[in-house]
């Protein structure tokens, strides 16, 4: 048993489950090596000439796939007999889009990269859609009712500390090779972590499903008859979602302008936004740790409204500076209530999802996500167009606020208990 030592599992927990948690927490570092590309994917989009336009399509591709499709896969989800390795499998699939992305400029003219950029992850937003709805999925059968904070906070403090790493490091190698060849060989490289992500989720072992029968009988009204009913009878789990979609939309909207900012208003270096992503995904080590105490002595209540609000200021203080080391600070800051909010989103969720259909309003929560980042990625780049990149970004904060609102207006809706998760 030694060999589950640092699993960080539950006193009593079996051994499965502590090997589920190990196994969790190492799927943890393979996704934070992956990771560390996002954030300069669209930076490498923007050197090559890409417009403001497909930079926002790059952030709004996955939305569109998954408001069209995740309620048709979360109802195929819900009668598979297992989920792990339609998760797992698909994370791989989403994973090596790097390394195609990677790939293309050694087989493409310069001016045919950014069209087949977009192509790739244009196809890689179905598993992309499959990750996010079992994710939800898989996570709560591991963590249990209980367990969602602790769990969820030491998987994501790994993940961030793995990429913000790995996201210094990679810019100070993107400052000093020559472009793209740069970020070729960065993209390639961390695509690796997808199949150290691969192995270790593959072997989450977690309780079949009881599978739902289908009512072929049924016609298609009726069968949306029954779905409006069942989604109905959650009456928590229909306000919960309403005021997400508000404050998503704000964080939508701001999403593909920080690149866009940085690489054009405030001319930063590869090097400077690297370590402007590192600050927000280190210190989230912080965050995890600092917001599971807050909910064991406040509530979750307290962890929501502050993160809530705090994380809203963000896009209004970045754009009210061209200084790289004042935007680092600011990042670093965000990343404090990022991670809160991540903890607080989560637990919210399945606590108003019902246990048997979990797949089914999981994907009905994430389409409504993905309404939302739908159009706001791509109305955030066409009103930078119009009105400037720095008061779009004050539009972002200002759907973030109103968000918050909600939150605070409702209160009974937005309780949420102190001893949930801890």
């Amino acid at each position: 048993m030694k060999r589950f030592h640092f699993s960080a599992a539950p006193a009593g927990a079996t051994p499965v489950e502590r090997q589920n948690y190990l196994n969790v927490q190492i799927d943890a570092i393979g996704i934070g090596l992956a990771s560390a590309a996002a954030p300069f994917l669209p930076v490498f989009l923007a050197r090559l000439g890409a417009s403001h336009f497909q930079v926002g399509l790059l952030t709004a591709m996955p939305a569109i796939t998954g408001f069209l499709l995740a309620i048709v896969i979360g109802r195929f989800l819900q009668r598979c007999r297992n989920v792990v390795p339609w998760f797992s499998g698909a994370r791989l699939l989403t994973n090596l889009a790097y390394a195609l992305t990677g790939i293309v400029p050694f087989l493409l003219p310069r001016e045919f990269v950014v069209p087949a950029v977009l192509l790739i992850w244009a196809v890689v937003t179905i598993p992309q859609t499959v990750v996010n709805i079992a994710f939800s999925v898989v996570m709560n059968a591991v963590a249990g009712p209980e367990g969602r904070y602790e769990l969820m906070s030491r998987r994501w403090s790994i993940l961030g500390f793995t990429t913000a790493i790995t996201v210094a490091i990679m810019g100070q190698i993107l400052d000093n090779l020559s472009f793209p060849f740069n970020y070729q060989l960065v993209f390639l490289g961390l695509s690796a972590g997808g199949l150290i992500s691969f192995y270790y989720s593959s072997h989450i072992e977690v309780p079949d499903n009881e599978p739902i029968p289908s009512q072929p009988d049924l016609a298609w009204p009726e069968r949306f008859k029954g779905f409006v009913k069942l989604i109905g009878a959650e009456p928590s789990f229909v306000s919960f979602t309403a005021k997400q979609f508000v404050y998503t939309t704000g964080t939508a909207l701001a999403t593909p302008l920080f690149p866009l900012y940085y690489v054009h208003e405030v001319q930063a270096s590869d090097t400077w936004i690297g370590l402007i992503n590192t600050a927000q995904t280190a210190i989230v080590l912080v965050g995890y740790y600092l917001w599971v105490r807050q909910s064991k002595r406040h509530g979750g209540r307290f962890v929501l409204l502050w993160t809530t609000f705090g994380l809203a200021l963000h896009p209004a203080l970045v754009a009210l500076t061209h200084q790289p080391g004042w935007i680092t600070l600011f990042a670093g800051l965000a990343g404090i209530f990022q991670a809160g909010l991540n903890l607080v989103f989560f637990d919210e969720l399945m606590k108003t999802v019902p246990p048997r259909y979990s797949a089914t309003f999981v994907a009905l929560a994430q389409s409504t996500t993905y309404l939302a980042m739908v159009a706001a990625p791509l109305l955030g780049t066409l009103l930078a167009d119009q009105i400037g990149l720095s008061a779009a970004l004050l539009l972002g904060a200002l759907l973030r606020l109103i968000g918050f609102g909600l939150f605070v207006w409702n209160r009974k809706a937005g309780q949420i208990p102190s001893s949930v998760g801890v």
